[in-house]
C-alpha cells in the first residue's frame, strides 16, 4: 500500500555476511576456478584464490559475487574482519565452523549471529 505523497520504493535484503567491527583488510586478487558468492571461503591455488576445503588452509573471504569458470578474473576479497558463519560458502565436505581455527590464524573471526 502507497500512502498519498509517496512512492514506493521497492524492497531490501539484510547483508548478513559482515558480523561484527573487527577492521576488515580489502585487496584485489586473482580468482580462478568456479562461480562463486560473496562470501565464499578462499584458499591460494598457485598465484590466484579458489574455494577452500576441509583439509585446506583458508585465506580470505570473497566480497563480492565472480565468475571465473572459463578465465581468472579479479575481484575483492576480505583479508581480515568478523563474518557470520551463516553467510559463509565451501566447498563440500567442509563447513565455516570446521575452518574457525584457521580461519582465526589469518584474523578472520567467525560468528553465529544472524540466520541467512
Amino acid at each position: 500500500m502507497t500512502v498519498q505523497g509517496f512512492t514506493d520504493q521497492g524492497s531490501t535484503t539484510a547483508d548478513t555476511l559482515l558480523a561484527g567491527e573487527f577492521p576488515r583488510v580489502s585487496e584485489l586478487a586473482t580468482i580462478t576456478g568456479g562461480s562463486y558468492t560473496r562470501g565464499t571461503v578462499l584458499k591460494a591455488s598457485g598465484d590466484a584464490l579458489t574455494i577452500c576445503g576441509a583439509s585446506d588452509t583458508p585465506e580470505a573471504i570473497l566480497a563480492e559475487a565472480v565468475d571465473a569458470t572459463s578465465e581468472d578474473k579479479q575481484a575483492v576479497v576480505y583479508l581480515t574482519g568478523e563474518f557470520n558463519s551463516a553467510a559463509l560458502t565451501v566447498a563440500g565436505g567442509a563447513s565455516a565452523d570446521g575452518l574457525k581455527a584457521k580461519l582465526r590464524a589469518k584474523n578472520i573471526f567467525i560468528k553465529t549471529n544472524q540466520a541467512y
